[in-house]
């Protein structure tokens, strides 16, 4: 579900007194970040869908969908990091990773007719998934059955794969396998740029990834002041010549490092007109290249 951030960012901690009693304020920014995550009484409600993908291995997503007759897209989700969500312990709580960019804007998507199906990893990754599964054959095999699971569900809806940061890279190889089945690919925050040996994926990500190479149609999504040094903007701008791009400006500031999901990196303060670009981008309506 969503929650505004700026009702987490307006109510910022109080200014510390010389009292100690004044002391336990200094936790109010991540009691309110707390809040700001947590389910909405008004949400869409959810649901747990398990599926049997491999004969070593079961793929689960989290379905929210538009009420009846109204689901006008599908866009399955692919978090950054690790992408443990630890759906299979979901029971309608919240989620691991709940404050990646997609993650907590799934309800912004669905208010506004798409239908989100939120991956995580597959039972015999249950530790994450390295992204050299990200990029294997078999992590194309989970995301096939959880579209034809959706296509069954939703029969007739175009299916996108939307990725952020690190789940640009399940976005873009599983968006070039399996291409013939969908109606486009949005790569937000993309990691452009390798990791380094000592951080935690370690992986050239999209390094010299051909993104020609992905046969349906393609935009990247980046912030202009996206700090982190796998996802640089100047990469999404080079590439703005074969495919579009839209930029995004503006927000609020930080509330976590620069590669963290509370940032530039993760649209902070700026969900929504993000999202309303992308879903436009998806329907087919005009939609800002710049978004300020």
């Amino acid at each position: 579900m969503h929650l505004p951030t700026e009702f987490l960012l307006r109510a910022g901690p109080r200014r510390a007194g010389k009292r100690r009693a004044a002391r336990p304020h200094k936790q109010w920014p991540a009691l309110l970040l707390a809040l700001a995550l947590a389910p909405s009484t008004g949400a869409t409600a959810e649901e747990l869908i398990t599926l049997k993908t491999r004969d070593t291995a079961t793929q689960s997503y989290l379905l929210a969908a538009p009420g009846p007759g109204k689901t006008l897209a599908l866009a399955v989700l692919f978090s950054g990091g690790d992408g443990k969500l630890d759906l299979p312990a979901w029971r309608g709580n919240t989620l691991r990773e709940r404050g990646n960019f997609l993650v907590r804007s799934r309800q912004l998507f669905v208010d506004r007719g798409v239908a989100t199906a939120v991956v995580g990893a597959p039972t015999d990754h249950a530790d994450g998934m390295p992204n050299s599964f990200r990029k294997h054959e078999m992590h194309a095999q989970d995301v096939q059955a959880v579209i034809g699971d959706l296509k069954r569900r939703f029969a007739g809806a175009p299916v996108f794969l939307i990725g952020t940061s690190m789940g640009t890279v399940s976005a873009a190889y599983v968006g070039r396998a399996l291409a013939a089945q969908l109606a486009g690919v949005a790569l937000t925050a993309s990691a452009f740029v390798a990791s380094g040996r000592r951080s935690a994926h370690g992986d050239s990500n999209l390094a010299g990834f051909d993104f020609d190479s992905i046969k349906a149609p393609l935009i990247f999504v980046h912030h202009s002041e996206d700090g982190c040094g796998t996802t640089p903007y100047a990469e999404a701008r080079r590439h703005s010549g074969r495919h579009p791009l839209i930029s995004v400006t503006g927000g609020h500031p930080p509330h976590t490092g620069p590669c963290e999901a509370l940032s530039a990196h993760g649209f902070l303060g700026r969900e929504e007109p993000t999202v309303d670009a992308i879903v436009n981008w998806m329907l087919k309506k005009p939609y800002p290249k710049e978004i300020k």
